[in-house]
């Protein structure tokens, strides 16, 4: 009973690892660009939301409805404005630009709300939970790795079911060429930082509901979203669901033995699984 329920938790926190991971996945597939400052924009997103629910009166699902066209707009400002200008400069200088923006994304919180940590607040379905068989599991994990789901598979669709995702795959493997059937690269790269934007949303929504956030918290974010998608192999979005899931269980696992071994066991599934399969569990096929 009990390691029935740690691997039912492991998996549940699987979902929220997978939402983090999401639109960094789909960033790196589509541009090739690691963003250092993901984890602190999911932190942004989780402030955005806390700021609209507390000055409309609003609960945190609504004020994410709120805040997720602001978050596509501010993803689109920053790869039109920031990221577009170093993408062709090679690896390093988009990854100074993401770092420094990580920096610059923490000092700016933390001079506007202080260290202090901060929750949304969802009312009782913070506390509820359904009963599967022998295994109580809450209501809000659920729907986190429910969310995840429904959102892959959702990015799968557009990648690979309409006229945008085609625009994504071509500008993925030529952004040169694409430019010749009217295909303007730069702006499909926008779009696709705003998505990601989205779904950081959506993940902040979840983290913020289900524990305390501080502007400190993004890099170790960044950490769980990153080993994610390198787990579950790069660009593979359902394998980047996977790896969340892997990671989520490794902790569940590790914190079943001693509490103090659970950040530190799904570094060590990191390092394992890197070790056996380099490329990662399910990675996309390559030229």
């Amino acid at each position: 009973m009990i390691w029935l329920d740690t691997i039912m938790q492991g998996i549940l926190l699987g979902g929220l690892y997978a939402l983090f991971a999401a639109g960094l996945s789909l960033v790196f597939g589509i541009m090739r660009l690691v963003n250092l400052a993901h984890g602190d924009l999911i932190v942004l997103a989780a402030y955005l939301v806390l700021v609209i629910a507390t000055a409309l009166g609003l609960n945190p699902f609504a004020a994410a409805l709120i805040a997720l066209p602001i978050m596509f707009a501010i993803g689109w400002l920053l790869q039109s404005l920031l990221f577009n200008r170093v993408l062709d400069d090679g690896i390093l200088p988009p990854l100074l630009v993401t770092f420094g923006l990580s920096v610059v994304i923490q000092n700016g919180l933390l001079e506007s709300f202080s260290a202090d940590s901060r929750k949304l607040s969802a009312g009782t379905i913070e506390a509820s939970s359904v009963s599967v068989g022998p295994v109580s599991l809450g209501i809000t994990p659920l729907m986190t790795l429910g969310s995840a789901i429904i959102i892959i598979w959702l990015l799968n669709q557009l990648f690979y079911r309409t006229a945008l995702g085609r625009a994504f795959r071509a500008t993925s493997d030529d952004a040169v060429t694409v430019q010749l059937m009217g295909i303007r690269p730069k702006k499909i790269f926008a779009i696709a930082t705003g998505i990601a934007m989205v779904v950081a949303t959506i993940a902040a929504l979840y983290l913020g509901i289900r524990a305390n956030f501080d502007p400190s918290i993004g890099p170790a974010r960044l950490l769980y979203a990153f080993e994610a998608v390198i787990i579950g192999g790069l660009g593979s979005l359902w394998g980047t669901l996977i790896g969340g899931i892997v990671i989520g269980l490794a902790q569940s696992f590790g914190a079943a033995v001693n509490p103090e071994w659970q950040i530190l066991a799904g570094h060590i599934a990191f390092a394992v699984i890197l070790i056996f399969r380099p490329r990662g569990l399910f990675p996309r096929a390559t030229d």
